[in-house]
C-alpha cells in the first residue's frame, strides 16, 4: 500500500515553502500529486523520492549537462544536429 504525504509533510521533508509546492503543481516542476478533494493535496512518497533522485547530481557539471536537454524538452524546442 502506498504511503502518502500531506502537502505540509512534503514541504517539511524537502524544505520548501508551501507556495513553491503550489507553483510546482501548476508548472509541472514538482512530483506527481493526488487531489484528494477540493482543497486537499497529497503526494505519494514513492513519487517524491523518484522526483528527488532525478534531481540528484554527483557534481555541478553533471547538473549543467542535463539542463539544456531538460529545458529544450520542456519548452518544446527542437535540437538539430
Amino acid at each position: 500500500m502506498a504511503t502518502y504525504l500531506k502537502e505540509s509533510e512534503f514541504c517539511d521533508r524537502y524544505h520548501i515553502a508551501p507556495r513553491t509546492a503550489q507553483r510546482w503543481r501548476v508548472s509541472g516542476d514538482g512530483p506527481a500529486f493526488v487531489r484528494m478533494g477540493l482543497r486537499r493535496i497529497a503526494y505519494r512518497l514513492e513519487d517524491c523520492e523518484r522526483w528527488a533522485a532525478e534531481r540528484t547530481f554527483a557534481h555541478r557539471t553533471a547538473e549543467l549537462a542535463m539542463r539544456p536537454a531538460a529545458h529544450a524538452a520542456k519548452s518544446g524546442a527542437r535540437h538539430y544536429g
